[in-house]
């Protein structure tokens, strides 16, 4: 019989592990029965639950109960809110018909924008970003003061993806106010490793997802001033606040308030033990591959990037290659590149930063979460050597070919 294989997860930023005692109240919750909108006991039962867990989520965020709408994730809670306040907005006005947004969007939120171009006659402003993968703040403001009342939202996200970059989301606020201009923020990189506080922020909407933060995946938040109304994508028993349709998930909902509820309170500390093996993970880095490139933002800090995300370029290499070959070793780490059909293309988010296409494929994001330890930092670094001389060696190779590739038969 084989043995299972050692697995080094560095793939936290993607999806992390959902913490014990969110295990504990989903499974307590999936032996229940009862529907959150049915009227008898065990209906009632499921919407105390349900409304215990929104108190919950809303307070560790800042907000109020009324504020929190239940969705699948990310990705919907981004579409409700980008779609949902275009839409209305234009509605109101038919001159309110564009959004400016940051050039290094994660895809739930730059696919949506296109979309709306493509297809509803949406003008997309997007703002550049510096070397660090920072929105630049005055290339924001002059897209909005061109001519604000045809800016229908604002989004900008609240920490990149890939870079772990920190936005400067009190400025871009400050900005969107002096003209009425509804501020959306896809937080869900953020939440559970950056103290956030939606009232104090001045957001008018907000994303934030469970399985990022220790919880189940198919269940997240858009947190949303309760004097919106966009229009909704789905429609059906709007039993969210009008605002989603759906049965309401209750064991994903409980699971959520309680992955929310631990990271918030134990944020400080497992932040600092994180940034602390990231510290060990970026000096062993640059230990084994001199030339390896750390990107974005260097000082620690909830001001200026997320504790848990190293982004690292290596230069001559494919960040593909070296991805399968760390996997073969056990290690799980993801390219800052996105695959379609098969095909590497760089990344959008580092080719806004400045970076050419062979530096954005051949980078490499390592993200640590609440299960990262030191062991797994120094499998890494054992790793990385042979990895790295491997990966070198078949790009030079490669690049002695004119670059046609054919399939054998």
């Amino acid at each position: 019989m084989t043995s299972p294989r050692r697995t080094t997860y560095l793939d936290h930023a993607a999806t992390t592990p959902m913490v014990p005692e969110a295990i504990a109240v989903m499974t307590e919750e999936l032996a229940r029965t009862g529907n959150a909108s049915s009227l008898h006991g065990s209906g009632r039962a499921a919407r105390r639950t349900v409304e215990e867990a929104r108190e919950l989520i809303a307070e560790k965020l800042g907000a109020r109960p009324s504020e929190v709408v239940f969705c699948s994730g990310g990705t919907e809670a981004n579409n409700l809110a980008i779609k949902g306040l275009y839409w209305s907005r234009l509605e109101q006005d038919p001159a309110c018909n564009r959004i400016v947004f940051s050039s290094v969007e994660h895809h739930a939120l730059l696919d949506p924008v296109t979309w709306l171009a493509a297809h509803e006659g949406a003008r997309v402003d997007t703002t550049p970003v510096d070397r660090q993968g920072r929105i630049i703040v005055d290339a924001l403001r002059e897209a909005v003061e061109s001519d604000p009342a045809s800016v229908a939202a604002v989004t900008t996200m609240w920490a990149n993806n890939e870079m772990g970059t920190v936005q400067p989301i009190a400025e871009v606020v400050a900005i969107a106010r002096e003209h009425g201009i509804p501020v959306h923020s896809d937080a869900v990189q953020a939440a559970g490793y950056l103290p956030l506080d939606f009232g104090a922020s001045g957001l008018d909407a907000m994303t934030v997802t469970a399985h990022k933060l220790g919880g189940p995946v198919g269940i997240g938040a858009l947190v949303i001033e309760r004097d919106l109304q966009p229009t909704p994508l789905l429609h059906g028993g709007g039993q969210e606040r009008d605002l989603r349709s759906g049965t309401i998930g209750v064991p994903l909902i409980a699971a959520f308030a309680k992955a929310m509820e631990v990271s918030v309170d134990h944020q400080a500390e497992s932040s600092a033990r994180i940034e602390a093996l990231r510290a060990r993970m970026v000096d062993g880095i640059r230990r084994v591959v001199p030339d390896a490139i750390i990107n974005g933002d260097p000082d620690p800090g909830p001001q200026h990037r997320l504790p848990n995300i190293a982004h690292v370029t290596f230069p001559g290499c494919e960040g593909d290659a070296m991805l399968m070959l760390l996997d073969a070793q056990g290690i799980e780490c993801s390219t800052g590149s996105a695959c379609d059909a098969g095909v590497p293309q760089p990344s959008h988010v580092l080719l806004a930063m400045g970076y050419d296409d062979v530096a954005a494929r051949g980078s490499l994001r390592f993200s640590l979460g609440h299960t990262s330890t030191e062991a797994d930092v120094d499998a890494l670094i054992a790793a990385l050597p042979a990895v790295h001389d491997r990966a070198l060696a078949a790009s030079q190779v490669r690049s002695t070919f004119d670059g046609t590739v054919r399939s054998a038969s």
